[in-house]
């Protein structure tokens, strides 16, 4: 082994396996070799295991301290991460490796088994340790670069992923003692039935790479994906799953390359452009759409003197004027209907909770056979749900109870509520009609 010449302890093995055999003597057990080595080895493994972990334990007392000192933060992610703790357990095995060949023959099974097993033990756990390495800087550039939050956690996965295939061929190799480039040359045979069992984990890390080069996914985006019932917040994004929790609390798991071979919304940027849009129609029955004359003009002005500058505009043209501005008012005092349009037009506009610097539209859509659609067509200047909710329902409540001074009706499905319904008194309460007597026929 490399280590026994590094560290000189073949006198001290020699010198421990004489006190022993002198001890066994006392038992007529001197000439016993295999409980000599046993005995040994049991001493040898604890002395280096507490050794070990008593110099694992102080060199990770002593980095804790020091950069807690000098970038506590810093220190407070390594003791999170469990990271020094995870290294710190290399050491012990170290020890055990460059003292047990000193006590054992090297054609012994004894020996033999020990030191595959200690050397088997040592890869998993320097692939523990990397790992732990592997997830502590990830988190650092999560934290720090990763500004757009975007999904590269299944980068890390794939890392982890490969030292665990690696550790997993390390350790065969060691135990059938064949190098490990035989063994990887022999997986050639065996990489169809990989590229199934690592079907997921492929896809997966080609769609992180994907949705990341092209930033089509944030951690904290709001995305909806309708095959998959996703309608909610991103909160994780892995190598083999994207988490997303729906306004009901629930969550969904999405693999990526779901939405990478399939379609889904993003609302990303309507949370960035801090306005979200109103698109809805409402229903007027067509018959309720007359003609206008200056004095019906001049009673709605009257009533609602925010149409008076509009409407002196137009009547100083003598025609239609219309205005390409976003935020314009847009309508006609021939009917009832556009003098209504310029009316919501100017009370978008006037309405403070409504954004100025996006498109506000009031506009008759094709007619159907339940009635005229007036769609709104605006931005609300917030994007909170509950904020956005109430602005667009005092928006229709307020068309809904204004119309009806336009001379507008507001098109419904008839209900027992319109049905005229007329009280008939009960039959047993009408009296019998009185049969008529025959009349006798006249003499002549």
């Amino acid at each position: 082994m490399i280590l026994t010449d590094i560290i000189p302890s073949h006198t001290l093995a020699q010198w421990l396996l004489s006190h022993i055999a002198r001890f066994l003597g006392f038992f007529g057990l001197g000439a016993n070799t295999l409980a000599r080595e046993i005995i040994y080895v049991v001493i040898i493994v604890g002395i280096a295991v507490l050794i070990g972990w008593t110099l694992s334990y102080l060199i990770r007392i002593s980095i804790r301290k020091v950069i807690m000192v000098r970038n506590p933060a810093l220190g407070r992610e390594l003791i999170e991460g469990h990271v020094l703790t995870r290294c710190g357990r290399i050491i012990p095995p170290l020890f055990v490796l460059a003292l047990i060949p000193f006590a054992i023959k090297g054609s012994s099974l004894v020996n033999i088994m020990l030191i595959r097993g200690v050397l088997v033990y040592t890869v998993v756990i320097l692939c523990i340790a990397l790992s732990a390495i592997a997830s502590f800087a990830w988190n650092r550039f999560e934290a720090k670069r990763n500004t757009r939050n975007l999904p590269l956690r299944g980068i890390l996965d794939t890392i982890i992923g490969v030292l665990w295939v690696i550790t997993a061929i390390v350790c065969v190799a060691i135990i059938v003692d064949k190098s490990p480039a035989v063994l990887l040359g022999g997986l050639g045979a065996f990489a169809a039935v990989l590229m199934l069992v690592f079907k997921d984990s492929i896809l997966g890390l080609v769609a992180g790479l994907q949705l990341s080069q092209n930033d089509m996914l944030h951690v904290g985006d709001w995305i909806v994906v309708s095959s998959a019932q996703a309608n909610g917040i991103v909160i994780d994004a892995s190598l083999t799953t994207i988490k997303v929790q729906n306004w009901d609390n629930t969550i969904v798991t999405i693999p990526p390359y779901t939405l990478v071979s399939g379609a889904f919304q993003n609302w990303r940027g309507m949370t960035e452009s801090g306005v979200r849009q109103i698109a809805r129609s409402i229903l007027f029955d067509l018959y309720s759409i007359s003609a206008l004359t200056d004095s019906d003009t001049d009673a709605l002005v009257r009533k609602y003197p925010s149409l008076a500058s509009y409407v002196k505009k137009l009547r100083e043209a003598g025609h239609l004027v219309p205005d390409p501005a976003i935020a314009a008012v847009n309508g006609t005092i021939a009917t009832n209907m556009g003098l209504f349009r310029a009316y919501m037009c100017q009370w978008l506009i006037d309405n403070p909770c409504i954004s100025k610097d996006n498109q506000i539209l009031v506009r008759l859509m094709a007619p159907t056979e339940n009635g005229i659609p007036l769609q709104i067509w605006c931005f609300t200047s917030t994007t909170a749900w509950t904020a956005y909710e109430a602005i667009q329902s005092d928006l229709f409540e307020h068309i809904v109870t204004t119309a009806p001074d336009f001379g507008l009706r507001v098109f419904n499905e008839t209900s027992g509520a319109d049905v005229l319904t007329v009280d008939l008194p009960d039959r047993k309460t009408l009296a019998p009609q009185e049969t008529p007597a025959p009349v006798a026929p006249a003499k002549e």
